[in-house]
């Protein structure tokens, strides 16, 4: 008798423990992006709001995540190096990576080897195009060029339009071409378009365009570490017109060395505001300060978001650690045409392109800090 109930007690823990072993799933995400470099404020704050999302999802039992980060540096090259890393290390998806142009390079590998990837911040349409398996949180290069055009014109703050962006990358030529494109069906005046190259430090011709031009406004379609240049010149011409940019400046108050006063008022179109009154954002910028000190931008809201749409579509397809990248990768596209998430970035849905669907929101810098620009 007692051998009998031994060897019952040994089934009964045996299947307890496949029990636990099956509601402690583990999903495997590799994260690329620059987590040193001169855009790594936009790599870490990724790898920081996908952190947060983890932790959410862990805490509550079942399916467990587990983040592989690499570090891309800003390089196409070095991020191929970092997808095949992650991928070695078991990665079964990938969030990433997260700027344009490494973007674009492991995309095409991401394609050819079907491995779902779903970026939270590399806005080109190149990302996606012709890629069924890659998709993105945030709006797309002509989607922030045309919006933007729209907000400037609707609150009408300015007729006379300058623009200074980057003509050597695919990001900061993508969202200037839909502007302009935009910015003349609503009868705003560009009195003034310069350009400048990934070496430029010196921005004292382009700003004395933009004051001689008469421009009330200027658009900055580029990421913060030049805009933080071109609003030192400014200072220093004594050129104060309001400056409007896109997501890629998101950032600029957390760069080391950077007089946060030249930057205020400066207005930015994103998707996400940290001042935002609402439980989940109030909730993520709390945890975000309380771990990393700071107030989290919007490459660590869309990280976030993207953790919990990967996470979603898993737990709906039944990805388990056994699942394979290609099959995964299958099951991934499959849910994401009907998935919808309702995130710290807005609610989102997405296009058999990979395109998502949500409504922008601008900021503006005030004290320091980003506030909505109606408040």
């Amino acid at each position: 008798m007692k051998k009998f109930v031994a060897i019952v007690m040994a089934l009964v823990m045996a299947m307890s423990m496949a029990s636990f072993a099956a509601a402690e799933e583990t999903i495997k995400i590799g994260v690329i992006g620059p987590m040193t470099g001169g855009a790594a404020v936009y790599g870490l704050a990724v790898a920081h709001g996908a952190q947060i999302a983890v932790d959410e999802i862990n805490a509550k039992g079942g399916v467990q995540i587990e983040l592989l980060v690499e570090d891309d540096e800003h390089d196409a090259e070095k991020a191929i190096n970092a997808y095949n890393t992650v991928l070695d290390d078991g990665a079964q998806m990938i969030l990433g990576t997260v700027t344009t142009s490494p973007c674009i390079a492991v995309s095409a590998n991401a394609y050819d080897e079907r491995i779902f990837m779903l970026t939270p911040s590399a806005s080109s349409p190149a990302v996606i195009e012709g890629k069924d398996n890659v998709y993105q949180v945030c709006f797309t290069d002509p989607a922030q060029g045309a919006a933007s055009a729209e907000y400037i014109s609707i609150n009408k703050l300015a007729t006379k339009v300058g623009v200074i962006y980057n003509n050597g990358d695919v990001y900061s030529t993508g969202i200037y071409q839909t502007f302009e494109s935009k910015a003349k069906d609503l009868d705003l005046e560009i009195v003034s378009v310069t350009t400048f190259t990934d070496e430029t430090t010196d921005f004292s011709v382009q700003v004395a365009d933009m004051k001689a031009s008469g421009a009330e406004l200027v658009f900055l379609p580029i990421y913060y570490t030049p805009a933080s240049m071109i609003l030192t010149e400014s200072a220093k011409q004594e050129y104060a017109p309001v400056f409007f940019g896109v997501d890629g400046m998101d950032g600029i108050l957390t760069l080391e060395g950077f007089d946060k006063s030249l930057a205020e008022g400066v207005m930015l179109l994103t998707p996400f505001s940290a001042d935002a009154d609402d439980e989940q954002t109030k909730n993520f910028v709390t945890k975000y300060d309380e771990l990393y000190k700071e107030v989290p931008n919007q490459f660590a809201a869309d990280a976030y978001d993207g953790v919990y749409a990967l996470y979603n579509a898993a737990v709906a397809g039944n990805i388990t650690s056994e699942t394979s990248p290609e099959d995964a990768c299958e099951i991934l596209i499959a849910q994401f045409q009907t998935l919808s998430v309702d995130g710290l970035t807005g609610s989102m849905t997405w296009s058999a392109a990979g395109e998502v669907t949500k409504t922008p929101t601008a900021v503006v810098i005030k004290d320091g800090v980003y506030v909505g620009a109606d408040k």
